[in-house]
Formats: structure tokens, sequence, C-alpha cells
């Protein structure tokens, strides 16, 4: 399937930016199951400083504000050809060893609530495999998928408590439930092809589990299946804060508003 997507990133501050400086994960993965044919992105208000590549292999890029603006606008655009592989990626690569996976973050370590799901799999009678996609069913049936109810800094234990979150938090309870398993398991930031629009307000979220004899396989918790050839990842990281499409810093008395579209469609291959 080939993927045609554009990503644009507004930034308003209240106040002249005196100096700022934001870090863009924004460039998909040459991986299995996907191959970049062309991507692109473009400033206004702003300049690239340096693109590098992190631990994780996320292509990163580095982006200065102008100093005294009020408004940044960034786009990204490009196509995609992508192929299902059931969720496959395959063999372990990166900076990073394979048990650095295990280790919980903040943002991932289970409290006294995950505890009951982690017993629960723990009593799972199957191959791994199927423990994994158990666990991914259980998540999203005990915890509902709603907008507005957590944020970015929001734990895994305390979105489970709520009993509610968005893809960001279901992947981050399924990664701290699969890590108390000793399964090594990443997150993953990416863009999702929906089948009822193109527009969308955000990107989308998963997570990877390391099966032995497969390799990284993929697990959509809030859509309760493996991602498919609709997927494109961005991103990979230990939670949220190694994968976050923007993260940066600002000098100066100001305060800022962010504001993110997001289209993904199919776009026709000429035979």
């Amino acid at each position: 399937m080939r993927l045609s997507i554009k990503h644009t990133t507004r930034y308003h501050f209240d106040n002249p930016v005196v100096h700022a400086l934001q870090r863009l994960r924004l460039t998909p993965k040459e991986t299995q199951g996907q191959e970049i044919l062309d991507w692109s992105m473009e400033y206004e208000n702003a300049h690239e400083e340096l693109t590098y590549e992190d631990q994780h292999h996320n292509t990163t890029t580095l982006v200065g504000v102008e100093p005294g603006t009020r408004e940044v606008k960034i786009t990204c655009s490009g196509r995609v050809d992508t192929h299902d592989h059931a969720g496959v990626i395959g063999r372990h690569a990166g900076h990073l060893p394979l048990w650095s996976f295990l280790s919980q973050t903040r943002l991932t370590r289970p409290g006294p609530g995950m505890k009951k799901l982690i017993d629960d799999l723990r009593k799972f009678e199957g191959a791994p495999l199927d423990m994994l996609h158990e666990l991914s069913r259980a998540t999203l049936d005990r915890v509902e998928y709603q907008i507005g109810t957590t944020n970015w800094n929001t734990t895994a234990e305390e979105s489970y408590a709520a009993r509610s979150g968005v893809c960001q938090d279901h992947a981050h309870i399924f990664i701290g439930a699969a890590r108390a398993l000793d399964v090594p398991a990443r997150y993953i930031s990416g863009y999702l092809m929906m089948n009822d629009r193109i527009d969308q307000e955000a990107t989308h979220a998963w997570a990877e589990a390391f099966v032995e004899g497969l390799g990284w396989v993929g697990f959509d918790i809030s859509n309760g299946i493996s991602p498919d050839e609709r997927y494109v990842r961005v991103a990979t990281g230990r939670d949220y804060r190694d994968a976050s499409p923007v993260t940066g810093i600002s000098f100066g008395n100001t305060t800022q508003v962010l504001e993110v579209d997001v289209q993904v469609e199919q776009q026709q291959i000429q035979q």
C-alpha cells in the first residue's frame, strides 16, 4: 500500500520568543514492511540546526526558532510504501541491548492496580505470542479508550486506575506488564491510515514486544490488532519520552499552544 502523509505542527507563543529549540522525531524509519519514497520538512519562522540518529535509530532533527517570533509552523510530508507482515518487525537492531527494554520507566512502572493484570497473565497457559495477544485484549477490556482523561505525563498505573486513556496509555500499560512478565517491550509512535477519515488531530502510538523466533512484534492495543499495511513506524523508545514526535524548550516570559493536523491517505500506484 502506498500512503501519502502530511503532518503540520503549529506553535503559538503569547509573547515574542527570546530563544527556543525544538526536537523533532517526525521522519519515518526504513524498516521491514515500509519503504520511504520521499520525505520533506518545511519550516516557517524556524530553521534546521542539526539532524542525527539517536540511540533508538530514530531520525532526530533539532530546529531553532527565530528570535522575536510568535508563531512557528513545521510541515512534514511524503510517501511511504507499506506491506503487511502481521506486525512482525524481526530481529533486534539499535545501539541499546535487548535487555534494556526489560527495565521499567516512570511512565511504564506497574503499581498495585496493574498487579492483578500481571498476576492473571502469569497463569496463562499457552505460547508467549498468544499470551501477549491476551495481554493486549485484557488491557483494552479493562481500560476504555477515552480522550481527555489523561495527558502526556500520565503513568501506566494512573491510567489503569482511572480505567480510561488513549493509545499512549494503552501502550504504556502493555509495556509495563510485558516487562514485568520478563518480555522486552518498547513504545512506538507513528501514523495510522483510518478507514473512515483522512484528517486526524494526532499521531498514533502502539507497542512492540520481543518474541523468541520472531523478533519484535507489534500490538496496537487501542484497536485490538497487530499493525498491518495501514501503519507507518516513525520512532521507537522505552516509553513516550523516547519517541515523542515533538519536544522542546523556550526561554523568555512566554507560554506556547501546540496545534497538530495529520492527514494520512492511500495513494494509487501507477502501473
